[in-house]
């Protein structure tokens, strides 16, 4: 978990977020022990922006890396207060990581908060809807 602190907190100055000047860094940790890092990244047209929990997933699949691989996420704030993945992201996170996944929550004073994947997002919407 410290690993993933570190690399979130070192991660988080290749955020772009021009506008709201609120960055954002999220770290999976895959069972096999590797790490994929994410930013949250703006754009103008905020609807086009995407977030750091997003963004690592996005990548982590990109590189054929499925849901059974991920063992846990951490969102990291350079905050003194806790943020927690907004309602898209829950959303994502709940199709593409399995529900028993940790999912750490982490700001600038060290502090971490955990959390199941299936806790996030109760009664949320899947393939089962369809």
């Amino acid at each position: 978990m410290k690993k993933m602190y570190e690399l979130a907190k070192e991660n988080i100055k290749n955020a772009y977020v021009p506008y709201s000047h609120f960055r954002v860094s999220a770290v999976l940790k895959l069972k096999n022990g590797e790490t994929i890092k994410g930013i949250n990244v703006e754009n103008a047209s905020y609807g086009l922006s995407n977030c750091a929990e997003r963004s690592a997933l996005f990548a982590a699949y990109s590189q054929g890396i499925t849901k059974e691989d991920i063992e846990s996420i951490l969102v990291y704030t350079d905050k003194d207060y806790f943020v927690s993945p907004c309602g898209a992201c829950r959303q994502v996170m709940s199709e593409l990581m399995e529900p028993e996944a940790k999912v750490y929550f982490a700001n600038s004073k060290g502090e971490i908060k955990e959390l199941l994947n299936k806790d996030l997002l109760p009664h949320g919407f899947s393939k089962e809807d369809l």
